[in-house]
């Protein structure tokens, strides 16, 4: 029997195992856990305080921390009582963090820190409670105080009263294109997510250890990273910081990992450097290691289990080359990711297939799917058994998708979102004859695998008439280890232009093997800089039509950050702000040959060739 609400699919977790470790976080430089149980005793002393401070069902909570194990305990906290947990994420400025606060009428604020809690605007009427002690401010060890001295008699019939339609937590999206919206997902949202999921991708198990650093704020780690390993009794280990996910993973040695495009970059850069670096025998041997992991994949991808079964193991040929390869070459990669990995899982953007290739091919099956804040989040998901790198999977088994005649993805099913809050005319928007719009253009192959193309807004239409989506451009030049981000401009202009950063941890080593020092912005000026840049830009698009390279290059000497507003908590483009920021550049850039001003230069990319570089 399916569970009514998220605090019964906890509770029966509890119930199951016990003394499993649920939830871990480093604590004087080594990882300690609490057990599932402990986890449940928490979650309802925090109850019982938040009823004794007055929170009532319906009423909005916000939790404004960086992950940790208290972040869970907060969330199940408010949903026992019927009331809404309200994420924001803690990379956002005090505007943004206030405007949140306010747009969903938060009655009480779990904040991390003072740090965070300054953020909250004093006009705002809230009670703040900090997650570690600040004096003279109500902390999470007073509250579970509190709610011992003031234990709820009633607490498990408050929660079993709770049913799949009533509202678990109101979550903003990321705002790429506007302002942010509350996205009201219920009970039902979620666990019919969960389920999906379950039923159709890497299943999950008791025995897991799962390394969380994506924001919880952000709905696909809080599905994939906690409720979903919730759901089955396995551990969750909280990473130090994003910086720190490299040495966390070694430390953890996680069994499944949930991550965006960006880390999955940052590894294939590691190994694509090492190799580089390494002697000619070498770099033979992984390549042969690489083509040796297609050939598996390819053999698994197009047979089903039961011929495989059949079978009993792969082909010979294919057996004797991949044991030996996995000695000599995948073992090593895997170990640098802890080495009990058994399936990745990648979601929150667009996944380069290069990069999906390889992960599989050294024996890391990479899962990538597809899905939205509204829609809890998962639409599509490859399944571990015929996964089809380049597409995001098939539907959930508990969802419908079509695609309507301009292109646009729709979907209909039990975790679609029941509105916006506070904003019917943007949810009537956002639905057409009971199909939800999701914005994104896509196509559906002859197996029913979906594949997106961009986002619908950001086509380019160029002056010549040809159309261009910035996406997969975007995936191929990222796919340079000396390129951090990049962004395609076009629309409306004769040509696109690419705006990139840089990832320094691999330009600098470079520029000064080449003889270059000096600061950021001189080492952008250097024909060598720019001649490599342009060699790699042109390297990583030579794929795609004439139409589509882009002819200019401007490259930007900062990083972006959420800080700054160049990039969501989910480490998307802000491509609204990049416009906006950089614009007098990219107006030139049409207009001139060379441009240099504040911190970036653009050139054409032909202009090396001929010698016209700065």
């Amino acid at each position: 029997m399916k569970a009514h609400n998220l605090v019964e699919m906890v509770h029966r977790t509890v119930e199951k195992f016990p003394h499993n470790i649920a939830l871990s976080h480093k604590v004087n430089g080594a990882y300690r856990g609490i057990t599932y149980q402990s986890f449940w005793e928490k979650i309802k002393d925090v109850a019982a305080a938040l009823v004794k401070l007055g929170i009532e069902p319906q009423d909005k909570v916000a939790i404004l921390s960086e992950n940790n194990p208290d972040w869970p305990v907060c969330d199940i906290a408010i949903m026992s009582i019927g009331a809404i947990s309200v994420p924001i994420h803690s990379t956002l400025p005090a505007d943004q963090v206030s405007f949140i606060a306010k747009n969903a009428d938060c009655k009480l604020i779990f904040a991390q820190n003072e740090q965070q809690s300054k953020k909250l605007h004093q006009s705002l009427s809230h009670t703040i409670i900090t997650l570690s002690p600040v004096k003279n401010v109500l902390s999470l060890d007073d509250i579970i105080d509190l709610g011992k001295q003031h234990p709820l008699t009633d607490w498990e019939s408050r929660w079993q009263m709770i049913g799949r339609d009533d509202i678990a937590t109101i979550i903003h999206t990321s705002g790429t294109t506007g302002i942010p919206k509350g996205a009201m997902l219920t009970h039902g949202n979620i666990l019919s997510n969960i389920e999906g999921v379950q039923f159709w991708v890497l299943e999950a198990k008791s025995t897991d250890i799962l390394l969380s650093h994506l924001p919880l704020s952000h709905v696909f780690e809080r599905m994939a990273g906690q409720f979903m390993p919730l759901y089955v009794g396995a551990s969750i280990a909280y990473a130090e910081s994003i910086e720190t996910v490299q040495q966390n993973l070694l430390e953890v040695k996680p069994t499944v990992l949930v991550s965006v495009p960006l880390l999955f970059e940052k590894v294939y850069a590691q190994a694509q450097k090492k190799i580089d670096a390494g002697t000619p025998l070498r770099r033979k041997i992984f390549d042969w290691a690489i083509k040796v992991g297609m050939k598996r994949y390819q053999f698994y991808s197009t047979h089903s289990f039961d011929e495989i079964f059949r079978m009993g193991e792969l082909p010979r040929n294919i057996r004797r080359s991949w044991k030996l390869a996995n000695k000599l070459v995948y073992q090593k990669v895997k170990k640098e990711l802890g080495g009990r990995l058994r399936g990745l899982i990648s979601g929150g953007g667009a996944l380069n297939p290069e990069i999906a290739k390889f992960f599989w091919a050294v024996d890391l099956p990479v899962l990538e799917g597809y899905g939205l804040t509204e829609t809890s989040p998962v639409i599509c998901v490859n399944p571990m058994s015929r996964s089809k790198v380049g597409t995001v999977g098939k539907p959930l088994p508990n969802l419908d998708i079509q695609i309507g005649q301009d292109g646009e993805v729709m979907v209909k099913g039990p975790s679609v979102m029941k509105g916006y809050y506070h904003d019917e005319e943007a949810t009537k928007k956002q639905f057409q004859d009971g199909w939800f719009l999701t914005g994104d253009i896509g196509t559906i192959d002859e197996d029913g695998y979906l594949k997106i193309i961009d986002r619908k807004k950001r086509m380019l239409i160029l002056t010549t008439g040809k159309n261009v989506a910035p996406q997969p451009i975007e995936n191929a030049i990222n796919q340079s280890i000396y390129i951090q981000n990049s962004v395609l401009i076009g629309h409306n202009q004769k040509f696109v232009l690419a705006i990139v950063t840089l990832s320094y941890e691999y330009l600098i080593p470079w520029a000064q093997k080449e003889g270059m020092y000096g600061e950021r912005e001189l080492l952008l000026k250097q024909r060598k800089i720019q001649s490599l840049l342009k060699t790699e830009v042109q390297r990583y698009t030579a794929k795609f039509a004439h139409h589509e390279q882009p002819k200019k290059l401007i490259i930007i000497d900062k990083e972006w950050s959420v800080e700054e507003g160049e990039l969501t908590p989910s480490l998307k483009v802000r491509l609204p702000e990049i416009e906006k920021k950089y614009k007098a550049i990219i107006d030139r850039t049409y207009q001139e040959e060379n441009v240099e001003e504040n911190g970036a230069v653009s050139f054409s990319l032909n202009d090396i060739e001929r010698g016209k570089g700065s």
